[in-house]
């Protein structure tokens, strides 16, 4: 079992989704961040001050999936996140130990199913 945390630029979540869906995946977690990384941000003038803005607005998705469906949910959020410039995001997969849903009490990969 594994857990895929990725971080894309908001205007590509629709696009991730879509091929997450089209591969069967339709279990994720979507949350607004923030961040930075070699983009590091912008410096905009507001009332005549100069204000650098290095914490750009993000997409954390999470997805736990069971270890055959790494491959094919790396790829989509790939396929659907990826325009070739900077800050098109990162995707890291962690193990989970253990998994439990709390309406059935299973637990392992048939919780997660």
């Amino acid at each position: 079992m594994k857990l895929i945390i990725a971080y894309i630029q908001p205007h590509k979540l629709n696009a991730v989704k879509q091929e997450l869906f089209k591969d069967e995946i339709h279990k994720i977690s979507v949350t607004n961040s923030k961040g930075c990384g070699q983009q590091k941000g912008y410096v905009e003038s507001y009332r005549g001050v100069d204000i650098e803005v290095n914490l750009l607005d993000k997409v954390r998705i999470e997805i736990a999936v069971n270890d055959d469906f790494v491959g094919r949910t790396t790829a989509a959020i790939i396929k659907g996140a990826r325009t070739g410039e900077i800050g098109d995001g990162k995707i890291f997969v962690l193990p989970i130990e253990e998994t439990i849903r709390i309406r059935s009490g299973e637990t392992g990969e048939e919780a997660i199913g």
